[in-house]
């Protein structure tokens, strides 16, 4: 039957309501589709990495001038407007966790994602009439009454308009961003060796086209919004929402769907209380894994698509939830209560849970210091030469976009030229493992910041020779790239990394609340970065708000020194991981090889 791409979607919707939980089990239409549909592989990315570019352009187009816009044509003191901009965006950054949850567990990734784009789109555009209706907004009022603090407030009418584009762009955000990429990655065919080396290349790539979408609106939308319109540079954003839906939707013929499995969250917590219950037993053959797995509950495997994970003996007092006691399963084979009896698969997904936290924490440090670069090179560009010719002068806001047109470029020489040569050194697909490319991430965060402090250090020396705490540099403003060429590299290879090692470790079905750890790290380090930064001006001169009193080497010497603790953290951590699905007897098979070849 055919049908435009529009009704397409519709009909899918009328199958099964959004607020119903959608059965694991498709329909005879659906399940006869998904025997004759194979991955589509990079047919389907134009539309899925393009609906995240717009996606990107348009959310942070909101973003990143939030807090002006909240001045501006609001009326707030400064103080409030940042804290909003800073609740708003915090919590953007956490609502992913939500809607990996809805997504896993009812609506599946396909559905979230259709709706989570119409109501990032609803948001802006409530926001966008806010700047064209003037009954939404207070009067304008001039900076002199600013400052006079005789501005008009907004009204509750005006507040609660305002709210209400909020709460739908945080619902967008908490459902795109955890949900975009597990989708992408459910278009290959990781059997294959084809799918396996076209997935290693579309992390990197998936990454780079948002970085790019960054650049873009940094450099396009914040400069119509500051320098021309604020309704045109919020109507553009809104615009390319519009686009994003609609080459997402123009794929629907080619996407494969991967049907909802059940709550991660609930299930996780069925093994560790299970665990806690049946603490007093005994594991059967506790040093034999092989033995072991043979008298634990196995039970069936959740997803079609999801691969049977082994059993290992790490944790292993979690393996005493599949202890199978009398009465727990039922004549049927399925499990009486699920909160007594979970099957090895349960306990090796929340095993994986445990693995991953700690590497995760890891990489809060490295985008600490990324975050740290960006608030403060600004700041040192605006002490220093930034004209480019005798004419055009850079604004300092755009300094730290060297760090991301550095990534930019490093991609395609890494996926193209370095991850070849590695594949032939290592014979491994990605070239190098997941954990080694976080660790040289790390690596270069550190000389990064050893950098910076010796570039902050001439900086500052060369103000007080030229004009003393009030003046400026003639250094030019290019000095600061050097620092952020290595954050650059330095992202490319850690947070690049983050997300394909978050999403080839956890199981397929877990996939999306693999995409919201990400942006769990970024809240994270935004909110360290804000407690060391407080830490320090309480404590030190350090951070003054006259750059050249203050010592900022000092302060980048410090998240420097962080960044080696963090690295030797890191390589501790590496050392014990298990990778997922590798069975206890070949890893300790490679172990005993190595130690072959070390003697």
């Amino acid at each position: 039957m055919k049908s435009s791409w529009l009704g397409g979607v519709f009909s899918r919707s009328i199958k099964c309501s959004p607020f119903r939980r959608r059965s694991a089990v498709l329909t005879a239409e659906e399940s006869d589709h998904e025997k004759i549909r194979r991955p589509g592989g990079w047919k389907c990315m134009p539309y899925i990495i393009g609906n995240e570019a717009f996606e990107k352009v348009a959310m942070l187009g909101v973003f990143v001038n939030l807090t002006v816009y909240l001045v501006s044509h609001f009326n707030m003191p400064q103080v409030v407007a940042a804290n909003v901009a800073n609740i708003f965006n915090g919590t953007a950054n956490f609502a992913p966790l939500l809607g990996a949850f809805v997504s896993d567990a009812y609506w599946g990734r396909y559905r979230t994602l259709a709706y989570a784009s119409i109501a990032t789109f609803l948001g802006m555009l409530v926001l966008t009439l806010t700047t064209v209706v003037p009954e939404l907004r207070p009067p304008a009022c001039t900076t002199a009454d600013q400052l006079a603090d005789r501005c008009v407030g907004p009204s509750r009418a005006q507040i609660g308009v305002l709210v209400v584009s909020m709460i739908l762009l945080t619902v967008g955000a908490g459902g795109i961003r955890p949900c975009s990429l597990p989708f992408g990655v459910d278009q290959f065919d990781k059997s294959t060796e084809q799918g396996r080396r076209g997935l290693a290349s579309f992390f990197s790539w998936y990454y780079c086209t948002s970085t790019a979408a960054v650049i873009l609106a940094l450099v396009m939308v914040i400069y119509i919004q500051s320098s021309v319109s604020w309704a045109l540079g919020l109507g553009i954003p809104t615009g390319l929402m519009l686009v994003a839906i609609v080459f997402f939707f123009l794929g629907t013929r080619l996407y494969v769907y991967v049907p909802p499995a059940g709550s991660v969250f609930s299930g996780i917590a069925q093994v560790f209380v299970a665990a806690y219950r049946k603490r007093s037993l005994s594991l059967p053959a506790p040093d034999n894994v092989l033995l072991q797995e043979e008298n634990l509950f196995s039970g069936p495997v959740k997803s079609d698509r999801g691969s049977k994970l082994p059993l290992t003996l790490q944790y292993r007092c979690l393996n005493k939830a599949a202890i199978k006691c009398e009465g727990e399963v039922q004549e049927d084979g399925s499990i009486a209560d699920p909160w007594r009896l979970c099957t090895v698969m349960q306990v090796e997904e929340a095993k994986c849970l445990l693995r991953i936290v700690p590497i995760w924490a890891s990489g809060i440090v490295c985008l600490l210091a990324l975050v740290q670069q960006f608030t403060f090179s600004v700041l040192q560009s605006m002490r220093m030469d930034r004209h480019i010719g005798p004419h055009f002068q850079v604004p300092a806001a755009l300094v730290g976009t060297v760090s991301m047109i550095a990534l930019v470029l490093f991609v395609p020489v890494y996926d193209r030229l370095l991850v070849p040569l590695a594949r032939r050194i290592t014979g491994t697909d990605s070239g190098i493992t997941l954990l080694q490319r976080q660790g040289a991430g790390l690596a270069v965060a550190v000389l990064a910041m050893a950098v910076a402090g010796r570039v902050e250090k001439m900086r500052r020396d060369s103000c007080w020779a030229h004009g003393g705490a009030d003046g400026v540099s003639p250094l030019l403003a290019m000095w600061l790239a050097p620092q952020l060429v290595l954050m650059g590299v330095a992202e490319s290879f850690n947070a690049v990394g983050q997300i394909e090692f978050y999403n080839r470790q956890f199981p397929e079905h877990m996939q999306t609340l693999a995409g919201s750890l990400f942006y769990c790290t970024i809240a994270a380090a935004s909110y360290v970065s804000s407690f060391i930064v407080a830490v320090i001006q309480k404590n030190t001169s350090w951070l003054n708000n006259n750059i050249n009193l203050g010592r900022v080497e000092n302060f980048y010497y410090i998240i420097g020194g962080m960044g080696v603790v963090n690295f030797l953290y890191f390589l501790v951590c590496a050392h014990f991981y298990h990778y997922k699905g590798v069975p206890e007897e070949q890893k300790l098979e490679s172990e005993e090889d190595a130690k072959v070849v070390d003697a």
